[in-house]
């Protein structure tokens, strides 16, 4: 399973409110995180979180895939804020 998406679980997050999460990481990775902090993560969490987000992209094509989301999104939000 995929480290972001098992710490999520791990922390009683459903199903439903992960896969908004990596919705909107395929949509606008910036707003993504104000979601990821609503979540209600302890704040250790959060970070450790943020930082895999931020550091390993690769994660979150590996979580998108794995939840069966469109990684293509992801791909057209990164050339957005390439601009």
């Amino acid at each position: 399973m995929n480290p972001i998406i098992a710490m999520l679980k791990e922390n009683n997050i459903s199903d439903e409110q992960i896969s908004d999460v990596f919705e909107a990481l395929t949509q606008n990775p910036l707003a993504a995180m104000a979601t990821i902090g609503q979540l209600g993560l302890p704040q250790e969490q959060l970070q450790l979180l943020m930082g895999q987000v931020m550091q390993n992209p690769m994660l979150i094509k590996e979580a998108v895939e794995e939840l069966g989301l469109d990684f293509s999104k992801v791909e057209a939000a990164k050339e957005q804020l390439n601009k």
